[in-house]
């Protein structure tokens, strides 16, 4: 397929374009994609995706507006081209006119979508529609030196899985991809009676706990019968990754007994997958009592302009801080100087007061709440020269027993003392942390009914971080570093909340896997920021971005 072109004359006696040009607002995403499509999205952006021969394409400029568009009001993609056909909002914004005899792409077909999602997918620069709103805002002076980061819940689009459905299920994934012979030989194996042809549970009285385990036992002896017969094989892709999946599905739920029975494991295991469908989703916690299956999507944004300047999708279970240093890579490497230099440059908390020293002019700052507030990832941070206002927890004891800030740590001299003034020397490992343990000196002690439970006595775990963090809990106290967080770190859930409405096609992710609907989840970033260069009346001037005046 070659290179389609829009015509870039426009029509003086349309009279769609000239009824919208007056019935829009200005600061609409219509009106903002009408007048700037061309310079955001021509069509020579995306000829790399395309041959030098065969039929002409859709122009990618038509296409880019309409993907915008459709991840903006969260439509699938027979309802995008649906809206492209019969909204005069939409055939506005992509700049095609009306339905006059010379009217150019009236409609195409919904697949013209998912081309262009897959030719994206897999070019060297998939990520361009967002790349491209982001530097339009760049360009325009919109995007600052500061950054608040978040994460939100994505809702998988697949149904979570029991141990029984998740073995037959990949047993039934194995053969289906294994070619006639192999086939026999699996089946072969098999010892249950179950031929895997079906999805739905087999039939038990489930409320019989003996045909319960005798139904676990049968499945997992198929399952690792089969991983048996092709251990040490040579096996083709698709073979060898739903045997794969086979494993991890067996090994993760069950396990053999001394009496040669598989029973499901009394413990989750670390990282379980949650659906053969889609096996990259997990489940995960927002927070100790809201859990969730599927992915988080996190985002980095400007404060004052609230433009989201990064995004990046993971599994349910990794942690806010994880990929933390990704959505902040624009600022380091916008550093001029190299780290050393920065942390000389980055504000030293006056542990007596809990107040900090003026940052350094210009310097970047990194809003978080208490999940990027590690000692890695505040140590990252003045190793970069980034001012942190990431929120570091206070620690906690169970039973309203002494926390570990009720005890004096001395990093220098590698020792503890603990509140009834005994000092116990840090046993350091080779990563920098280690442990000082008080066990005799807690067996008379007058305040171990405060200080612990163990019968060894407390023992007071030092991290590799322990100065990171001792050091932004002591800038966290201070009240201007509060007034500022509390008026600035907020800003990024009204954003979530914008990204999340149901009008977006609320948390419920489009797609599976981790590529896929970070695609999708970044397009949608790009929607909004499209969206919010509208509001802000930015403009194309002498080939360069603007806000227009006022």
């Amino acid at each position: 397929m070659t290179l389609g072109t829009a015509s870039k004359q426009g029509d003086l006696f349309n009279d769609l374009d000239r009824f919208l040009d007056k019935a829009l607002d200005d600061g609409s995403i219509y009106v903002f994609l009408h007048r700037e499509r061309d310079r955001l999205f021509p069509d020579e952006m995306f000829a790399d995706l395309f041959m030098g021969h065969g039929r002409r394409s859709v122009p990618p400029s038509v296409v880019a507006a309409v993907m915008v568009l459709q991840r903006a009001e969260g439509l699938s993609d027979r309802e995008a081209v649906e809206r492209f056909t019969f909204d005069t909002r939409w055939r506005y914004a992509a700049g095609v006119g009306g339905y006059g005899n010379d009217a150019e792409w009236k409609s195409f077909s919904h697949t013209v979508l998912v081309d262009m999602r897959e030719r994206l997918r897999h070019s060297e620069r998939p990520d361009r529609v967002f790349e491209v709103t982001l530097e339009a805002a760049r360009v325009a002076g919109l995007v600052g030196r500061r950054r608040v980061l978040d994460s939100t819940p994505l809702y998988d689009a697949v149904a979570t899985m029991d141990t029984v459905t998740l073995v037959r299920s990949a047993l039934r994934g194995l053969l289906k991809v294994a070619d006639a012979k192999l086939e026999a030989e699996l089946r072969a194996v098999l010892r249950s009676g179950d031929d895997y042809q079906s999805s739905a549970k087999p039939s038990i009285d489930w409320d019989d706990a003996e045909a319960r385990e005798a139904l676990i036992d049968s499945r997992a002896k198929d399952a690792y019968a089969c991983l048996k017969l092709l251990d040490g094989r040579t096996l083709e892709l698709p073979v060898k990754e739903a045997a794969k999946l086979l494993a991890t599905v067996a090994g993760q739920d069950v396990e053999e007994g001394d009496d040669g029975v598989f029973r499901i494991r009394r413990k989750v295991a670390k990282d379980r997958v949650i659906s053969t469908v889609d096996p990259e989703a997990r489940h995960g916690h927002k927070t100790e009592s809201r859990s969730f299956d599927g992915y988080k999507g996190h985002i980095a944004v400007d404060p004052d302009s609230e433009i989201i300047t990064a995004t990046t999708v993971t599994a349910g279970n990794a942690g806010d801080a994880s990929v933390a240093e990704d959505l902040i890579a624009d600022l380091v490497q916008g550093r001029e100087e190299g780290p050393a230099a920065a942390s000389a440059d980055s504000p030293s908390p006056d542990s007596s007061t809990g107040e900090e020293a003026t940052p350094a002019k210009d310097a970047p700052i990194v809003y978080g709440d208490n999940a990027y507030g590690t000692g890695a990832f505040q140590d990252y941070l003045a190793a970069a020269g980034i001012d942190s206002r990431c929120k570091t927890q206070q620690p906690t004891a169970p039973g309203g027993l002494f926390a570990k800030d009720r005890f004096q740590i001395d990093l220098t001299e590698g020792t503890v003392t603990c509140p009834a003034g005994v000092t116990a020397a840090v046993r350091f490992s080779r990563d920098g942390g280690g442990m000082a343990f008080f066990g005799e000196a807690c067996a008379a002690c007058a305040l171990r009914a405060h200080c612990t439970r163990a019968q060894a006595g407390r023992t007071i775990t030092i991290s590799p971080h322990e100065r990171a963090l001792a050091e932004a809990r002591a800038r966290q106290t201070g009240p201007a570093w509060r007034e500022d967080y509390r008026a600035t770190r907020p800003k990024v859930e009204r954003k979530i909340g914008h990204l999340m409405r149901r009008l977006h096609g609320g948390r419920r992710a489009r797609m599976r896997g981790t590529a896929k609907i970070g695609a999708d989840f970044r397009l949608l970033g790009a929607a909004k920021n499209l969206a919010r260069l509208a509001v802000l009346r930015v403009t194309g001037i002498s080939g360069r971005w603007a806000v227009a005046a006022a």
